[in-house]
């Protein structure tokens, strides 16, 4: 395999497709999908806001509207989509000189539409619950994972807020749980759209009663816990650490709602100091730079 040529075939080919989500709006088109749910949620807090004296133009929004693009697209381009292909195929290559030339173990591409759809759903969701608490737990990671807990008045574009790092995490160590039931890595548009919506909710500045629908699926009185400065001493790992679902953390008995927190504090201890700016942030995790006084959660616990 010509892996230089790859690289050019993957920017080239990523570039192409970038160009054509934005000027050929469809049906099945993730940039304006991105907008109209953004806009969707964007409406829904102005008119229907939680925290009424937060305004629809909170603290750092604009600054989430940029990672929403960058973290859905630019950081494709820049060289996640080139430097992922390589890996593949990298592994992939490594595997058939073993004999080994399909990882599938499930042929769910022959079941209906709606099982393959719900079952590569369901998993995907339920090894992002364990990374995501691999986030937390592991310190090198958490350094990664304080931009998300770095935003201070939460709202819909906080979702997607977070370090390039954890689109290499999620990614990689998703790659093989999903490849065994042959759903690879290219979601689904259906399970894709889901769960951006999804996620928008949990972050929203919006309250709505699921009534019993609350132990399956995330939402915004539940996750806001997630981001609490504030943890009792035996939770400072983190709590609630699904994304589109809560049952796994209603049966890991990682769940913590012990009020309705509205008004609670979010960040972490040293949010204070943390940078401010997307550079600055982006850049945070691959340079120690702790502070002396300053714990981080995973430190706290060994305290």
């Amino acid at each position: 395999m010509n892996y230089y040529q790859l690289i050019i075939d993957s920017y080239s080919g990523y570039a192409n497709y970038l160009w054509q989500e934005i000027t050929s709006p469809s049906w099945h088109n993730y940039f304006y999908w991105l907008i109209g749910v953004s806009l969707v949620f964007f409406g829904v807090e102005w008119l229907r806001p939680w925290r009424k004296d937060q305004p629809p133009f909170r603290k750092d929004f604009w600054l989430d509207v940029f990672y929403m693009f960058f973290n859905f697209f630019l950081f494709s381009l820049i060289i996640y989509n080139a430097a992922s292909n390589v890996v593949v195929q990298f592994f992939n290559d490594t595997l058939a000189s073993i004999g080994i030339t399909n990882l599938v173990a499930f042929e769910v591409m022959s079941w209906p539409l709606w099982a393959h759809l719900l079952l590569g759903f369901v998993v995907r969701d339920f090894v992002q619950w364990w990374i995501h608490r691999l986030l937390h737990r592991v310190p090198a990671l958490w350094e990664f994972h304080k931009v998300h807990h770095s935003v201070e008045q939460m709202g819909f574009a906080a979702h997607l807020r977070f370090h390039w790092m954890e689109n290499v995490v999620y990614r990689s160590i998703e790659y093989i749980p999903l490849a065994l039931i042959g759903i690879g890595l290219r979601d689904f548009f259906i399970i894709h759209i889901f769960t951006l919506a999804v996620g928008h909710f949990n972050h929203s500045n919006f309250r709505l009663n699921l009534g019993p629908l609350k132990y399956i699926f995330n939402n915004p009185q539940m996750h806001i816990w997630h981001h609490a400065y504030d943890l009792p001493k035996d939770k400072q790992m983190g709590v609630n650490f699904g994304l589109t679902l809560s049952i796994w953390d209603y049966l890991f008995r990682t769940s913590y709602i012990p009020y309705e927190g509205r008004d609670i504090r979010l960040g972490f201890p040293g949010v204070e100091q943390f940078p401010k700016g997307f550079v600055g942030q982006n850049l945070h995790g691959l340079v120690k730079r702790r502070k002396a006084g300053v714990p981080t959660r995973a430190v706290r616990k060994k305290q």
